[in-house]
């Protein structure tokens, strides 16, 4: 039997759901909800990424200021819970928004190249590599592939190296974020490294600035300018403020030569108390 036209142009649904999950959790089962998803866990993120860098600051006033810093933050909470309980509890809320984020990007990614390849097999347009039209793509949007993956191994090899301590080995002293940022970044590749990364990790911010609003609804040409304004501003603030620390070592800025408490014991860990005090 022939088709009619209704029939020969009738789009299958381009992703098939399963079970359906209870409200609100159902709204993540749609891409409108994920790009929410996306873009709310995106402005955490880059919340999280512009105070770890102003923290990190301290290291300019030296040890004690940084040990001062590092201590207040595992002290969080008072005497109501125990040391560190608070820190760790923001560890799992940022580790569950990276996972969020990651997750509505990949899945996200999946349903566009799902939807672009049946529109092309509806329409008989040409298609291009991966269901992208690669021309209409913006040169950010299109790297995000690589820039998200350089950002997730360079986090794992930042937790290594600054709070594990897998690669300083013996040289990592816990509890002494100066030691240990003095003794990482003062090594010519891992400098070099942390420089890429951070890179990197601008241009992921400023195109998830600038993109993030549309994703909300926030889309007027009368304002658009300000979006990619706001995201030049906070990109270029991140990239500057993270690029200064491993230059900076490099150029001896950042050093233990002058350091007069000792390095890695308790004495020492009171010296820059009492040091900061005196501050």
């Amino acid at each position: 039997m022939p088709q009619t036209t209704g029939e020969r142009y009738r789009v299958a649904p381009v992703h098939r759901r399963g079970r359906e999950w209870p409200f609100p959790l159902n709204l993540y089962q749609t891409a409108v909800g994920r790009k929410w998803v996306m873009a709310l866990t995106g402005i955490g993120l880059i919340g999280f990424v512009v105070a770890h860098m102003i923290g990190n600051l301290h290291v300019y006033e030296g040890p004690a200021r940084m040990h001062e810093y590092a201590e207040t933050l595992r002290t969080i909470g008072g005497g109501l819970v125990p040391k560190g309980t608070v820190l760790w509890l923001l560890r799992a809320g940022l580790l569950a928004m990276f996972v969020l984020h990651l997750h509505s990007a990949i899945s996200l990614a999946r349903m566009s190249r799902a939807s672009s390849e049946q529109a092309g097999l509806v329409s008989g347009a040409k298609k291009y590599p991966g269901g992208r039209d690669h021309v209409a793509a913006t040169y950010a949007s299109r790297t995000m592939r690589w820039t998200g993956p350089i950002i997730a191994l360079f986090i794992l090899y930042h937790l290594a190296d600054l709070t594990w301590g897998w690669w300083l080995d013996d040289d990592f002293v816990p509890g002494d974020p100066y030691h240990n940022v003095a003794e990482s970044l003062g090594n010519l590749p891992v400098a070099i490294l942390y420089i890429v990364a951070n890179v990197a990790l601008a241009w992921h911010i400023f195109h998830g600035a600038w993109s993030m609003f549309q994703s909300l609804g926030v889309n007027n040409p009368r304002y658009n300018h300000l979006r990619r304004s706001l995201a030049t501003l906070v990109a270029g603030l991140i990239l500057v403020g993270n690029l200064s620390f491993p230059i900076l070592t490099q150029a001896g800025l950042i050093t233990e030569d002058e350091r007069s408490c000792p390095v890695g014991e308790v004495i020492g860990n009171a010296c820059l108390a009492e040091q900061a005090k005196d501050h």
